[in-house]
Order: structure tokens, then sequence, then C-alpha cells
């Protein structure tokens, strides 16, 4: 249905803005791909250790824990950011890519 595509691309371009409305990003900023990061792997192909370096939307960053499954089928994974003092936040297994061995 091209109303339904129509509404799905307005939504892909839409701006996300955070609670405090300081910072508005683009939709597309919040995704990984394998440009990203050429020669590492989806999370999905390959379920990340604790510890294990990884890349999502907010930059690289360590495994912390490992959870259950989201939405989409992929594990949640808690990572914290390489920057000092980053707190851990979550991310889906989904949109994460991980150090090749």
């Amino acid at each position: 249905d091209q109303g339904e595509s129509a509404a799905q691309d307005t939504l892909e371009r839409r701006q996300v803005t955070n609670g405090n409305k300081s910072k508005r990003v683009h939709l597309d900023n919040l995704h990984v791909s394998s440009n990203d990061r050429p020669g590492w792997l989806p999370a999905t192909d390959r379920m990340p250790r604790v510890g294990e370096e990884v890349y999502c939307a907010g930059g690289a960053g360590i495994v912390e824990t490992v959870l259950g499954k989201t939405g989409d089928g992929s594990r949640l994974l808690q990572i914290r950011l390489e920057s000092p003092g980053a707190k851990p936040f979550f991310a889906a297994a989904s949109n994460v890519l991980i150090a090749p061995n």
C-alpha cells in the first residue's frame, strides 16, 4: 500500500528529539551497518560476550551484560562506551557490530 509506504518513509526521515529537546538526531543516525566498520560482524551473526568490543550507534564500546530478547528477536546488550565517564546504556544486538577476532 502506497499510503503505508509513504507514512513509513516520513517516519524514517522524521527527527527524533531527546527529553530535554537540546539535541536533534535523524533516525538514520541511530542505525549501524557493515559500512560503519568494515570487517566487523553483525551481532545477530554471533552473540557478543561480556567484555567484548562492539560498535553501536553511540560509538565504540564494551559489552557489560547480555540480557533477554528484544522485540525484533535479538538480544538486549548493556554497553559502556569508550568515552571517559560514559554511563552504560542498552542496545539491541540487531543494531550492533562485533570486532573481528
